[in-house]
């Protein structure tokens, strides 16, 4: 902790000749009581608030000093910090395409996704991760980072409309969403670096082919892992005629010798998922990769610090005014 406006501490001078006039007007009082004999008094002890008579004084003391503190502004100080943690670089690749609107997980594909997405990153809390997603064209949407909190709520953001809506290109792009994603890997100093790539079509678009941008993966020492999700015959699609929502039924088409060439060129691992609950055993089995060590930096802000000193001195006060109203208090 530190003060802003140390300089207010020469208030507290001021407590030295309070102090001196206390001590000489408490010396100089005389009894205002006379008595002929003060014998039958002498086996008469102190009592306990003749002990405490001070006691309201020190309070007010005590009090001073605080808002003396209060004044010179108390702040805690903000710092970088460093650990060390046991963790990996991943970088999710997620398709967002229109025929992930599909509605044969439930409530569809990318929701699906998303929710099961969530849980895997809240189950490493000590990786490097990031989100890249693409349609007809790829972008990251997050970073890597450990701050979970933010890849969370950007996670969240991302709405099953956004190519059907014209935000980005509509098309299935996989090349060019593993591109990007490896690309946020190249100056990974982690033993192990993971794509997790997640698409439920084939590439239909993109200046990289899949193929390509596995060679740069296996380059680059990146393992692919990659999940085609979906049914394996139909799904039921919404789609908009005449201004309301038709319920149309679309036969899936996911290129599974692509994705496997992928995985096998990285040396990851092909998975198939046609429900929810296939898809969150693939990620429980991804999340059983290997870990290494890595530095993090973390930043921490911190406000004014005022508030327990200004509250102390209340208390304090309070404190001393009721003694004196009360248990110690003198008569004229």
């Amino acid at each position: 902790m530190r003060f802003i406006d140390k300089e207010y501490f020469l208030l507290l001078l001021l407590l030295i000749p309070y102090i001196i006039w206390y001590v000489r007007a408490s010396r100089s009082r005389h009894a205002t009581l006379r008595v002929s004999d003060m014998r039958p008094y002498h086996t008469v002890g102190t009592s306990w608030r003749t002990r405490l008579r001070h006691l309201p004084w020190l309070l007010t003391i005590a009090a001073y000093v605080l808002l003396v503190c209060v004044l010179a502004r108390p702040q805690t100080h903000t710092a970088w910090g460093k650990r060390t943690v046991e963790g990996i670089d991943i970088m999710m690749a997620m398709d967002v395409s229109t025929s992930m609107l599909a509605q044969d997980l439930n409530p569809n594909r990318l929701e699906a996704a998303k929710n099961v997405a969530a849980e895997f990153i809240a189950g490493r809390p000590d990786d490097n991760i990031g989100l890249t997603v693409f349609a007809g064209e790829a972008f990251t949407q997050c970073p890597m980072t450990t701050d979970h909190r933010v890849l969370l709520n950007m996670l969240h953001d991302i709405r099953t409309d956004i190519a059907a809506r014209g935000i980005i290109e509509d098309g299935t792009a996989v090349g060019m969403g593993l591109a990007n994603a490896v690309s946020r890997l190249q100056n990974s100093k982690a033993k192990s670096k993971v794509v997790i790539l997640l698409t439920d079509g084939s590439n239909n678009t993109g200046d990289i082919s899949p193929l390509t941008a596995a060679d740069i993966a296996k380059t680059m020492g990146v393992r692919v892992y990659t999940i085609g999700v979906g049914t394996n015959k139909t799904a039921r699609y919404p789609m908009s005629i005449a201004g309301t929502i038709q319920y149309v039924t679309m036969p899936v088409e996911i290129d599974t010798k692509t994705l496997k060439e992928i995985a096998q060129t990285t040396d990851g691992k092909f998975y198939r998922a046609t429900n929810t609950r296939e898809l969150k055993q693939i990620y429980k089995d991804i999340d059983q990769l290997e870990k290494t060590k890595m530095e993090v930096r973390h930043f921490s802000k911190h406000y004014e610090a005022y508030i327990p000193f200004a509250m102390g001195a209340a208390l304090l006060l309070l404190l001393a005014l009721l003694l004196r109203l009360t248990l110690l208090r003198t008569l004229p």
